[in-house]
């Protein structure tokens, strides 16, 4: 894309004024890359999405979407694309996810035993066996998104885009999204386009960041990139057997403690080490019964790069 911009109009009473929701963004994906495209809310992320595939038409500029032009050729773009809305379904409501899949391999005018082996590929690579014959609206969200993301693989898009998948999933359904996804782009080339609030979905699945920001690019490098550039760190926190004083380990830094020292929160730069490390020191110190790890909060990442002036992109 280069110089895309949307804008819409917004009426309050008699008055109408115009918001810019991308503002001349410029950037490229190549073949087979893995892109994650993150931002706060009204960033702007969504409206790109759907310019990309053909949804929304640009106010301004040029976008090529697997070189064709997504409204113009919005049929051709079709068939060399996958997308995947998190908070909307692609699946019939009340059907059998086996028959969304039949309806959708129909459209895309898949032969009979094309159909049938990719249909059992993905069903055994998402594990899905065991409701093919259930009503989608009977599916628990990690089921549901597992079918959608094989709904839009079904014809084997040059191209997926992912807006904000794994919301609302837990954490064994996350896990298995992403192994799947990181296994499908190794033995079919796919290229990905990821939006998400979860920096851990960038971490596993992404080799290189898009930041925006109020329409506008912000960064465009690599995580350990932005890690450095923005200092983002990510928290460790454990619960251990017994009261201990205040952790001081090295590669992190105390951030607070719970209950006497039974749980206490250490903060770590993923750019020079690793959350492994860190739970390795404090093993030398007391006893660890359990732990988690918050990743970065990515309106607190945006907001980094432009308190330290990273605003263009590249930094």
């Amino acid at each position: 894309m280069r110089d895309l911009t949307r804008d819409f109009r917004v009426r309050n009473g008699p008055k109408v004024r115009r918001v810019t929701a991308v503002d001349h963004m410029t950037w490229s994906v190549t073949r087979g890359e893995a892109v994650g495209y993150i931002g706060a809310n009204g960033a702007g992320k969504s409206t790109t999405i759907k310019m990309l595939a053909g949804i929304l038409v640009p106010t301004g500029g040029e976008v090529l979407t697997c070189g064709l032009r997504p409204v113009q050729d919005r049929r051709r773009l079709a068939r060399r694309i996958g997308v995947v809305f998190g908070q909307r379904s692609q699946l019939w409501w009340d059907l059998p996810v086996r028959e969304s899949f039949g309806i959708l391999a129909a459209i895309h005018s898949l032969p009979r035993d094309e159909e049938r082996a990719r249909t059992a590929e993905l069903v055994g690579m998402l594990d899905m066996g065991s409701y093919l014959a259930t009503p989608v609206r009977q599916l628990s969200l990690g089921q549901r998104m597992r079918a959608e993301v094989a709904a839009a693989l079904l014809h084997r898009p040059e191209l997926l885009i992912l807006d904000e998948p794994t919301i609302g999933l837990d954490v064994l359904s996350k896990q298995r999204l992403r192994e799947f996804l990181i296994r499908e782009r190794r033995e079919h080339g796919t290229t990905l386009l990821l939006t998400t609030h979860d920096m851990g979905d960038v971490e596993r699945l992404c080799d290189r960041i898009l930041v925006v920001d109020h329409g506008t690019l912000a960064y465009d490098g690599t995580l350990d990139g932005l890690s450095r550039t923005v200092g983002a760190e990510r928290v460790l926190v454990v619960d251990l057997a017994e009261p201990c004083p205040d952790l001081t380990v090295p590669g992190a830094r105390h951030l607070a403690s719970e209950g006497d020292g039974l749980r206490q929160h250490l903060a770590f730069d993923p750019g020079t080490t690793t959350a492994a490390r860190v739970l390795a020191s404090v093993a030398e110190h007391a006893e660890v019964l359990d732990l988690t790890i918050a990743e970065p909060d990515i309106e607190d990442v945006v907001r980094r790069i432009y308190e330290r002036g990273a605003g263009s992109p590249g930094n």
